[in-house]
């Protein structure tokens, strides 16, 4: 049986085929793999890139926004040196949340995001940074420039959620310090150049 030409078509690995974005750091693109709205952790298969569930969420806190990766991106050799008592990065793509002020419920998306500050955490040791990024042209947040611009509740919820949705019982939250826009434009810039020094091909920029 023969399928038209379409069937023959290729999807590109969200990771290894995707641009990093329009303008990285400071405009990029995001691989959303959790909504606002999921009570379960998704996350890319690395070896096919489609989404698979990693765990449900043990507690009742939820992602306060889109949370996903940067594709082309590496936590690897220098992201950790821009950690203290970091022994390495953790080896994934750049995590990164995009605030948007419509509802978005959809998975698998890709979403333009302007860089605007990021999250330092140290995990078992490792470098685990999570940038923090606006919708592109949100008509609400589109105008914030750095992280001290958002409402500090919205920091706050940022925080707690990364500080506590690994937490067991009678296990200490992990710490989260936040940082400014020049700070996360230099980790990405960092695991952009740690990508092919793992993965080959061209650094793109």
């Amino acid at each position: 049986m023969s399928f038209p030409e379409p069937f023959y078509s290729w999807r590109p690995h969200p990771w290894h085929g995707i641009s990093p974005g329009p303008k990285p750091p400071e405009v990029v693109q995001a691989y959303v793999e959790i909504t606002p709205f999921d009570l379960v952790k998704y996350e890319i298969d690395k070896v096919n890139g489609f989404l698979r569930v990693d765990r449900p969420q043990r507690t009742s806190s939820q992602p306060p926004s889109l949370y996903g990766f940067i594709p082309r991106t590496l936590c690897g050799r220098r992201v950790g040196l821009l950690t203290p008592s970091a022994k390495k990065g953790d080896g994934d793509p750049l995590d990164i949340c995009v605030l948007s002020e419509r509802p978005i419920n959809a998975r698998e998306i890709l979403v333009k995001a302007k860089v605007i500050g990021g999250l330092t955490m140290l995990d078992n040791g490792e470098a685990d940074d999570k940038i923090v990024a606006v919708l592109s042209n949100d008509f609400v947040w589109g105008e914030v420039e750095d992280l001290a611009q958002l409402p500090s509740v919205l920091v706050e919820r940022l925080r707690h959620y990364f500080s506590t949705y690994k937490l067991l019982p009678d296990t200490t939250p992990l710490a989260i310090t936040p940082y400014d826009k020049a700070r996360a434009h230099q980790v990405i810039t960092a695991a952009m150049h740690d990508y092919p020094e793992v993965y080959g091909g061209p650094l793109v920029s």
